[in-house]
């Protein structure tokens, strides 16, 4: 974990959590959605250029519904940063509070439905698309170095390049956490549960981050950079 920031206060612990999220829910969505990722769009785009090539077990179509949520996602949180732009704290637990809202629908989905359909696939593909999408935009909104959330090739290209970086070194490990998390529960339990993880991570940071923005006048870290 890396040494405590006054500059961003609790932004740093709680961007960690949501990386652990990102984890999970791409082991979700490559394992069991159609080999498609939820958050990590880089990927998406080589899947969509090998599936269009006849690759196997690829599928162009979800591709570019994880693509279109995924953008949509971006233009809401996006949105609410423009919304929201004096306090981070009020943003990242507004953000968050949606978000879980989002993984709720999915986790019910998955347990009530399933998703083995393709209306139930391409929904669950759609709400965590959307959610990770919103996620990406406002966690570039609130300015936190080296901590992206979703993206990790630049942060440890600067981890080798530069030979430094205790939170880059946090976010890769936090995200490799999350993916083993993810896989194992849904390799040996099951897509809600493991759902259900991600959406008692995001309640988590949602409340901790309303705590921590509470006190009046705003602590320091809750204003822009």
């Amino acid at each position: 974990m890396p040494t405590p920031d006054p500059d961003h206060g609790p932004l740093v612990p709680m961007l960690l959590v949501l990386t652990v999220v990102t984890g999970v829910v791409d082991a979700i969505s490559y394992l069991e959605l159609g080999h498609v990722f939820v958050a990590n769009m880089t990927g998406n785009v080589v899947f969509l250029g090998f599936a269009l090539a006849g690759a196997a077990n690829l599928s162009a179509t979800a591709s570019l519904a994880a693509l279109a949520a995924f953008l949509l996602g971006a233009l809401a949180g996006g949105h609410l940063a423009r919304r929201l732009p004096g306090h981070r704290g009020h943003l990242l637990t507004a953000a968050v509070a949606l978000q879980s809202a989002l993984v709720a629908a999915a986790t019910v989905l998955a347990a009530v439905v399933g998703h083995t359909s393709d209306p139930a696939r391409y929904t669950l593909i759609g709400l965590l698309g959307f959610a990770m999408g919103g996620q990406n935009a406002v966690v570039r909104a609130l300015k936190v170095p080296d901590l992206t959330t979703t993206v990790l090739t630049m942060t440890i290209t600067a981890l080798a390049a530069d030979r430094t970086g205790p939170r880059r070194l946090a976010s890769a490990v936090w995200m490799f956490a999350g993916a083993l998390l993810g896989a194992l529960l849904v390799l040996h339990a099951d897509i809600p549960l493991a759902l259900a993880l991600a959406l008692a991570l995001l309640l988590a940071v949602a409340a901790l981050t309303h705590h921590a923005a509470k006190p009046t006048p705003a602590p320091a870290w809750t204003h822009p950079r």
